[in-house]
């Protein structure tokens, strides 16, 4: 049985959301919310990280209370990125390096960055850890703001292709999802995100002829996370995470049938109330909300506002 059948055997998931957590253990209050509201999963920050022993129980814990398995993401790019990090941990290399290497010798950089990557894989199962929020397929453009800056796999399609393709199968050599991010594209944002909300605003074609080839030719891979940045030429309303027509666009042109995650939902980029955000965030067609901060009065608002997991959801499980 695949860790997503196991996934979708689980009886305690009841809603599409992924969850933070507030520390290092769970306190009481969280063990009650999620056991009682259910979850797909939950992703790990600094903030929840000791060392490996702590970690290990933690994710443990999670389990427990989940009874049975569930998602555990986090964030291990390389680089700036890492939430596992030295001296408990190695240090890996950021997108630039394998950037350049690949500039160097293209089968060098794919071998290095397939084997860095399992690498990293190793150190997630280790302490009980199933996805990785990996690899970055925003091309680096001049105009690319540094949140991406460094993590970008390159500048032309086919290098990021070659270099994502390798990290996706070194993770899955060692049974860790990656996640194709940040659809459909985010190296057009001229600004951060996390703080307000990008605008993109060049034509459809160019974001066809440039931005998408990376998704589209990923396409088959089981996670995605979306953009949370407005682009005009799709609808000028609305961005990509809480777009119909961007999620449209995504699912029948970039061809992505799977499980689509959006960004954070707490980001700043997205402006309203939380459990409203997470409600539409669904109805715009994505699968499942990622709250990232481990706020328990969002969580709980957002669980007031979601749906029960649909059976198209766990069709995707398969």
């Amino acid at each position: 049985m695949t860790l997503l059948s196991k996934i979708a055997n689980n009886n305690k998931i009841l809603k599409p959301v992924i969850y933070g957590l507030s520390s290092t253990i769970l306190s009481e209050e969280e063990k009650v919310f999620f056991s009682k509201s259910g979850c797909l999963g939950f992703i790990l920050f600094r903030r929840n990280i000791e060392n490996k022993t702590q970690l290990k129980k933690l994710t443990d814990s999670l389990r427990e209370i989940m009874g049975g398995e569930v998602l555990v993401l986090i964030d291990q790019e390389g680089g700036r990125v890492a939430r596992l990090a030295p001296p408990i941990w190695p240090s890996y290399e950021s997108g630039k390096y394998f950037t350049n290497l690949y500039q160097q010798n293209q089968e060098k950089a794919k071998q290095a960055i397939f084997e860095n990557f399992q690498n990293i894989a190793n150190d997630l199962v280790e302490v009980g850890i199933n996805v990785d929020c990996a690899p970055v397929l925003d091309f680096s453009l001049p105009q690319t703001h540094q949140v991406i800056g460094d993590r970008a796999l390159g500048e032309a399609s086919q290098q990021i292709v070659d270099l994502a393709q390798k990290v996706c199968e070194g993770l899955l050599s060692k049974n860790v999802y990656p996640v194709i991010k940040h659809i459909p594209g985010h190296g057009r944002a001229t600004c951060d995100s996390h703080l307000e909300l990008p605008k993109v605003n060049c034509s459809l074609e160019d974001l066809r002829n440039l931005d998408f080839e990376p998704f589209i030719k990923l396409n088959q891979q089981k996670f995605a996370m979306t953009a949370h940045i407005l682009y005009e030429s799709i609808d000028p309303k609305n961005c990509a995470t809480l777009s119909k027509k961007a999620i449209d666009l995504i699912r029948n042109e970039i061809g992505f049938k799977n499980i689509l995650m959006s960004d954070d939902i707490s980001m700043k980029a997205l402006d309203g109330n939380i459990g409203d955000l997470s409600q539409k965030i669904i109805e715009a067609g994505c699968d499942l909300v990622l709250h990232c901060n481990g706020n328990m009065a969002e969580m709980q608002e957002i669980d007031a506002n979601l749906p029960k997991i649909s059976e198209n959801l766990w069709s995707k499980f398969d």
